[in-house]
């Protein structure tokens, strides 16, 4: 054996394996090699040792729905540079949503995808495709010839599929090919034209809001679609819940052991509709911020084992865009690179989770939702890595951030957890040092 790395003295955190544990890591030809107490020759020869006493030595962290605008609107974020925000945040696979201009629709959009992400050599790139022609919830897109292509899963994220009939087909094709159908849950004949959340607040503020009932009756009608086939068979994620009907609806489906699979995002865990108040469009996102309600619905649900992926929903915009009146800015957020410390000041801080259960769900369980070989140590597993200092405290500025957009609501926030190193396939591509 060659070692090329060793990481020594870390706490190693492996939900996938159970391991939670003081001991050192051994990276051989860009795949782990040994856990445990290394030392002797193995130790001595390795090419480059960090130590990593007082660090959280975790699997590389995994984010299955991000934005990163190309093809289409390159001025926004390119593949280039949302690869190289979020290997500084930490994450060694994103997976690209298909809303760019024109769409991901078809296997040469697919790899079009896939090559971008090779060049960048930052983080492992995916794709999921659109469900219909277009996102516009009518023909059914080639979904068999993306699904060759690699393409990671479908959904029509920015829109939900209103036809029952159209979703119904699309969950049947999908099951021949076992890719994850995800669904955007929205019903457009309750949100209308809404700009934010239904309530006191969309009243009093003149705007047009989205019920709640937009996403809880997609959801149920879905569950619904869900129940017509085989378990075995078919797989289905709810992206981003945001209201507590929804928590109610995962929860009973899951008490029925349906593959039903859902995720949350750090703004839905920390921001209400009342940061709307002062027309601040770096709040206006969709599904839009919600009560203080919801919020503790959503964190009971992480608490209770529920949600299955921690996600960003990094949705970057131009300033020129955000600036615009709340009626006409666009929706989005982009949190990418403080997005684990976001979720440490949502779950951590308040005890809702721990560290293993943390990691968890941003490794081993959105890398099954996506059924592909990533977020564990195990040994022959490819080297993605992330270490992280949890006691390093920072204020969040946006102007040093390396997506291209700055429409992010935790300017000036202070948070606690930093990345120091991400490692892809044994090679360092980020370190906080330098």
């Amino acid at each position: 054996m060659n070692p090329e790395l060793l990481i020594k003295n870390g706490r190693v955190i492996d939900p996938a394996n159970g391991i939670d544990k003081k001991c050192d890591v051994l990276v051989v030809d860009g795949r782990i090699a040994e856990i445990g107490s290394i030392e002797g020759p193995l130790a001595s020869s390795a090419e480059k040792t960090i130590d990593a006493a007082g660090k959280l030595v975790t699997p590389g962290l995994i984010d299955i729905h991000v934005h990163f605008r190309e093809p289409g609107d390159e001025e926004e974020e390119t593949i280039a540079s949302g690869s190289t925000a979020a290997v500084a945040a930490g994450f060694t696979s994103v997976v690209c949503m298909p809303n760019t201009n024109p769409a991901i629709e078809n296997e040469t959009d697919v790899e079009y995808i896939h090559r971008k992400g090779r060049k960048t050599r930052k983080t492992h790139v995916y794709t999921m495709g659109s469900i219909t022609k277009k996102r516009e919830g009518v023909e059914l897109a080639e979904m068999g010839l993306m699904t060759e292509a690699g393409a990671v899963g479908f959904t029509d994220d920015g829109r939900g599929v209103q036809d029952p009939a159209v979703m119904l087909r699309a969950l049947k094709y999908a099951s021949m090919f076992d890719v994850v159908v995800a669904q955007h849950c929205q019903d457009d004949g309750f949100a209308g034209e809404g700009v934010m959340n239904a309530g006191y607040y969309s009243t009093i503020l003149g705007l047009p809001g989205i019920d709640a009932l937009a996403e809880d009756a997609m959801l149920w009608r879905d569950i619904q679609l869900v129940k017509k086939f085989p378990p075995q068979r078919i797989r289905y994620h709810a992206q981003h819940i945001s209201t507590a009907g929804s928590v109610e609806l995962i929860r009973a489906a899951k008490s029925e052991s349906l593959p039903i699979s859902c995720e949350v995002t750090p703004h839905h865990l920390l921001l209400t509709e009342e940061c709307c108040a002062e027309y601040d469009t770096n709040y206006k996102v969709n599904p839009p911020l919600r009560g203080a309600k919801d919020i503790e619905a959503l964190k009971q649900a992480v608490a209770e084992g529920l949600i299955d992926a921690l996600v960003t929903d990094h949705a970057p915009h131009l300033q020129s865009e955000k600036e615009l009146e709340f009626l006409a800015a666009p929706f989005g957020i982009a949190s990418l690179e403080c997005a684990l410390a976001l979720y440490v000041k949502a779950l951590i801080e308040p005890g809702v989770l721990d560290w293993p259960g943390l990691i968890g769900l941003m490794t081993a369980k959105p890398a099954k939702i996506i059924n592909i070989d990533k977020g564990t140590l195990s040994k022959g597993a490819q080297a993605d890595i992330t270490i992280i200092d949890p006691d390093a405290e920072y204020r969040v500025d946006v102007n040093k951030f390396r997506s291209k957009s700055r429409n992010c609501p935790y300017h000036g926030w202070t948070l606690k957890a930093k990345v120091e190193k991400t490692i892809v396939q044994g090679e360092i591509r980020f370190s906080a040092g330098d």
